[in-house]
């Protein structure tokens, strides 16, 4: 009789978290059913502190949401780097990544921005952010995240003394 109970009580419980995770789909689908790019930290953030005593290369990945692209097919996405007043290219930080626009090929869903950042104090009364933002795509996809305010559409990066 107790093993009937624990075999009814494990069946109930597995089909309430199958209506709970069909549930929630079907909430997401309506959000997210059409095509977009984001981009964010390794941590899926839109926003990092870098510190002035690290030299390290750090990768800012954008990514795609879409139907599978056919074989001759690409998607284009364009950003820029926005940098405050407080940086300087060579001295502070090196964009590595030459690419612009971004080639995302059949199969490929992810794609890196890197930014070399270099040891060098920074004036806290500036601006001392780098931001990537994304600017559009040749197939005209959201950018950053459906719904109202466009979340991962940037990543702000502010470099910060240690």
């Amino acid at each position: 009789m107790k093993k009937l109970l624990l075999s009814l009580s494990f069946i109930i419980c597995c089909l309430s978290f199958s209506a709970a995770l069909s549930a929630c789909a079907d909430q997401e689908g309506e959000w997210f059913n059409e095509p977009y790019v984001r981009i964010s930290t390794s941590t899926g953030l839109s926003s990092t502190v870098v510190l002035t005593n690290v030299r390290n290369t750090n990768t800012y990945s954008v990514y795609l949401s879409s139907q599978p692209l056919a074989d001759n097919d690409s998607v284009e996405v364009s950003y820029e780097v926005i940098v405050g007043d407080g940086l300087q290219e060579d001295v502070d930080y090196k964009v590595v990544t030459t690419q612009n626009p971004l080639v995302f090929l059949p199969g490929i869903y992810d794609m890196p921005i890197r930014i070399r950042w270099m040891k060098n104090r920074v004036d806290p009364t500036k601006d001392n952010t780098v931001t990537i933002r994304l600017t559009g795509t040749n197939k005209g996809y959201n950018l950053g995240f459906p719904g109202p305010n466009n979340m991962q559409s940037e990543v702000v990066i502010e470099k910060k003394n240690e």
